[in-house]
């Protein structure tokens, strides 16, 4: 499937994405991408970002393939099921949040998003992670990844994979990205 055949839905973490964040960098390269405005990115509540993800999907006018960072991807994972099925073609997961680690302790009430769901997700997902992410160890998110029926992609030492770390194009991001788009 060509990225021109459909709607990128660009869908943050928690708190602030600076301009220098890949998601906002690969938004300047992608013409049909577009951020999903979610609200109170500092005090997140689960309702109101599944809510907020699906109705940027239902208001997209191609198929939509969800890119994700983050608090991010698993918000996307838990509104998953209520997206319309025929709409959805992929998700794009990158380094999910691992809400029940004991350190460093998420900076939110993480209890709205627990359990993060189980289950194969309903559309093709790719879930990218580092091993030295300090939000989620590398067996938790090959462990998401093997729930979720999603092909796992070992990012190397990545960190967290957003700008903090060093990657702001993330030039290797964007090629893993269009492989997945390649196999739609």
């Amino acid at each position: 499937m060509k990225i021109s055949e459909t709607d990128i839905l660009l869908v943050p973490g928690y708190g602030e994405t600076p301009a220098a964040h890949w998601l906002h960098r690969w938004q300047e390269k992608i013409p049909t991408a577009r951020f999903v405005e979610l609200p109170s990115t500092f005090h997140p509540v689960r309702k109101q970002w599944v809510e907020t993800i699906t109705a940027g999907v239902e208001s997209a006018e191609r198929p939509v393939v969800l890119v994700a960072h983050s608090l991010g991807a698993i918000a996307c994972v838990h509104a998953a099921h209520a997206l319309p099925a025929d709409k959805v073609k992929a998700a794009f997961l990158v380094a999910p949040t691992d809400l029940a680690r004991s350190a460093p302790k998420p900076a939110f009430e993480v209890g709205d998003f627990l359990p993060v769901p189980k289950g194969p997700l309903p559309f093709r997902a790719r879930v990218v992670a580092s091993r030295n992410d300090p939000h989620c160890d590398y067996d938790t998110a090959h462990g998401f990844a093997l729930d979720w029926g999603a092909h796992f992609q070992d990012a190397g030492e990545a960190g967290h994979i957003n700008h903090e770390s060093g990657h702001g194009p993330w030039p290797e991001g964007l090629m893993s990205f269009a492989y997945l788009m390649k196999d739609l």
